[in-house]
């Protein structure tokens, strides 16, 4: 048995409010909880995005009465509420902008990326889902502007060199990766088609391989766990994403009985760079037990998430979440958990 901090994940979609046939807070943050992660971060892609302090405030209020564990925000933009920036920001821990097409076709114009970054002019970072070339438009911004930026689920050797050049300039920018995209390539998409049709997309054996290669060089892993039912999945319009809190770590910890990867770089990627990046404290007494021996197949039946769903189902690994602390209460034990409202909404007056 190994204990491990708390785990922090700075990129969730718990679809609540909006969309709780695929997941909510509750369920959410069971998954959160069985995948060894007492923190995570919602994105603001809901079916009414957060981009009002009004929607964000109703948001918080229906979120304190459901989370299990701790949970924050981010806010959104399209570039028409920036008047509402300077009274969010304190609620929040970043804003995030999307310049791909993704869930929800939340898109914002290249062109109004300056207007943005000036008005958000903020400690907390600008977290960005930008793939390929608008990478090198976002680092064009942060040069001018200075503005911590965050780049979202990178994906390719394209992506990561360009950031890899940002960084050794000294502009202050940051990356994180995804399981599904080091352990799934563009090989399993062709197999499995809709169950992990995601954005960003698989990429090849190439791309995987350097991003093991440079994964000193990424700051942070997040599952952008993004539910979804297997009949979404299975319908004529499959919608993008696939959840992730409660296979990621055991993924990892597999890596790592495999000499892939060392048991330190979980910490650095799930728990020491993502609270450094979002400025967190250090929160007391709250930490997970795991059994970094058990063998056992990723079973659909067994998962907290709503969707009841993997496309890791099946797959043999080694590592499972026995027991979960936050604040020095047991949260989670054995598939028990606590009470719906246990946790607490990170950032809430």
């Amino acid at each position: 048995m190994i204990t491990l901090p708390g785990l922090i994940d700075i990129h969730v979609h718990l679809r609540d409010p909006g969309q709780t046939n695929k997941e909510d807070f509750t369920t959410g943050t069971a998954a959160a909880l069985a995948g060894g992660f007492t923190t995570v971060f919602d994105m603001p892609n809901n079916r009414k995005p957060i981009t009002t302090w009004a929607r964000l405030q109703e948001k918080m209020i229906i979120a304190k009465k459901k989370i299990l564990g701790d949970v924050g925000f981010y806010f959104g933009s399209l570039g028409d509420n920036l008047a509402e920036f300077t009274r969010v920001k304190p609620l929040v821990f970043g804003l995030k902008l999307y310049l791909n097409i993704t869930t929800g076709g939340f898109i914002i114009d290249k062109k109004q990326l300056l207007s943005i970054y000036k008005a958000w002019s903020s400690e907390k970072p600008i977290l960005l889902h930008s793939e390929e070339e608008m990478v090198g438009a976002i680092i064009d911004v942060v040069r001018k502007t200075g503005q911590r930026s965050h780049f979202c689920h990178i994906s390719s050797r394209n992506e990561l060199s360009q950031i890899m050049k940002a960084k050794q300039e000294g502009l202050p920018v940051t990356c994180g990766v995804t399981a599904h995209h080091l352990f799934l390539t563009i090989d399993d998409a062709r197999l499995f088609g809709p169950y992990v049709q995601m954005k960003p997309s698989l990429k090849s054996r190439r791309d995987v391989d350097y991003l093991w290669t440079h994964l000193r060089d990424i700051d942070v892993i997040e599952s952008d766990h993004a539910p979804h039912t297997l009949a979404e999945k299975e319908s004529d319009k499959p919608p993008f994403g696939v959840p992730g809190l409660e296979t990621t770590l055991p993924l990892l910890l597999t890596a790592v009985s495999e000499d892939k990867l060392e048991l330190k770089e979980i910490w650095r990627l799930c728990y020491d760079n993502p609270r450094q990046l979002l400025k967190l404290p250090d929160i007391k007494e709250t930490y997970i037990e795991v059994d970094e021996k058990e063998e056992y197949e990723i079973n659909d039946q067994e998962l907290q998430t709503k969707c009841g769903w993997s496309p890791f189902s099946g797959e043999k690994v080694r590592g499972r979440v026995k027991r979960v602390y936050i604040r020095g209460e047991k949260v989670y034990e054995n598939r028990a958990l606590v009470k719906p409202g246990w946790g607490t909404v990170l950032g809430a007056d």
